[in-house]
């Protein structure tokens, strides 16, 4: 039925949990109320459970044994499968920096992903999240703070070849980090702005004052924030010291217990407020599989009790994070009700990249996409455009 109508819940509305009822038809929200009848409809009993807006993850490299950087249509609709099990209804495909030509190759998959996608009437894949666009990670980074990012394909600043990136993408491409010490990069910031790019600045030993002046020139988040980039001290604030001071500045957080401690995030949640924080997995294809041997783009990487390192120099390589594991490790770590938690995986990250008119809420309009949260808030069903795509 193109009609479903979800009843007997706790949904997550205005940060707080009401009893009421969702109606979705084509996919999208289009009635929530406290009583609502409609005969045509397939009726999914809650429960009593909680109902919220789909996870996002803007910032992953992949999982379920494939990397972002080299996987195909089959590839991205695998990350897919898995991401839906993790209550993730939306992400983007992280691309590391790598060669013109395997980026480009890339954005191809992509579109012959989305391609498919679009088949069926807008019909999402199989038991598939969706795929929103592309992250851009790199390749205008410090060499110094490369962190897993091959240093012989950073470059300098060159917009042409991000608006050549852009094209091909056909306008998908929705985030891109940068250093903000590359030469030039400040002041072309609003360059990036104007191809439909969101800004972020990391993998970075900026100082304070050009870090400042990449945010008044319009960067508006950190990328991972506290990993691969110069740390705060008392006499230099830094890179660090400024996306922290800055009101309007999102910062990302890997929330994994490796990447920060669970003190910093309590730190970064009280110093940015929890409508300035996005939950990031930062994860790589080891996601979702056993400890061993994969790769990241270029890279070889080993996992060994979940945390990811580059084969040739112990460098933190990305995560094997999953948004539901994040979720269960906010509320551990900050003691924090899920309610306030939520926002950090679905409205902030929606609001971040703009597409907070389709995703990142319960809310007339916006896409029927829903987490359907057991007693203990962990993932027990996932719904992508009214569809059951997942249950535990």
């Amino acid at each position: 039925m193109s009609k479903v109508l979800f009843y007997n819940g706790l949904v997550y509305k205005e940060h707080k949990f009401q009893r009421l009822n969702v109606l979705a038809e084509d996919g999208k929200i289009i009635r929530i109320g406290e009583w609502i009848s409609d005969p045509e409809a397939e009726r999914v009993d809650l429960k009593g459970r909680r109902l919220v807006p789909g996870f996002l993850d803007i910032h992953t490299h992949g999982a379920a044994g494939v990397d972002v950087n080299s996987a195909d249509t089959e590839g991205y609709e695998k990350i897919c499968r898995f991401m839906a099990s993790q209550g993730t209804t939306g992400w983007l495909g992280s691309v590391l920096t790598d060669t013109k030509e395997q980026t480009m190759a890339c954005i191809e998959a992509y579109k012959d992903w989305k391609a498919e996608a679009n088949t069926a009437a807008g019909q999402p894949h199989g038991n598939c999240a969706d795929l929103m666009g592309i992250h851009l990670e790199g390749p205008f980074l410090c060499s110094d703070y490369k962190g897993a990012m091959p240093e012989h394909l950073l470059q300098a600043k060159n917009i042409p070849l991000v608006e050549e990136y852009q094209k091909a993408a056909e306008g998908d491409i929705r985030y891109i980090t940068v250093s903000p010490e590359v030469d030039g990069m400040v002041e072309d910031i609003p360059k990036l702005k104007e191809l439909g790019i969101q800004v972020a600045i990391g993998h970075s030993g900026a100082d304070y004052d050009t870090a400042r002046a990449a945010i008044a020139n319009g960067a508006m988040a950190a990328t991972h924030t506290g990993n691969a980039m110069k740390l705060l001290h008392q006499h230099f604030p830094a890179i660090w010291g400024a996306v922290l001071e800055d009101d309007n500045v999102y910062c990302e957080v890997i929330c994994d217990g490796l990447h920060l401690h669970p003190g910093t995030v309590r730190l970064i949640l009280k110093t940015k407020g929890l409508d300035r924080v996005v939950a990031i997995t930062d994860s790589i294809m080891a996601a979702g599989l056993p400890d061993g041997n994969y790769k990241l783009g270029v890279n070889d990487v080993v996992v060994v009790n979940g945390d990811a390192k580059l084969a040739d120099g112990g460098s933190r390589a990305g995560s094997t994070l999953t948004t539901g594991r994040a979720l269960q490790n906010l509320l551990a770590f900050t003691g924090k009700p899920v309610e306030e938690i939520l926002p950090l995986l679905t409205e902030n990250p929606a609001k971040l990249i703009g597409v907070d008119n389709q995703y990142g809420f319960v809310k007339e309009g916006l896409e029927a996409n829903f987490v359907v949260l057991d007693e203990t808030c962990k993932v027990a069903a996932t719904f992508v455009k009214g569809r059951k795509v997942f249950e535990a």
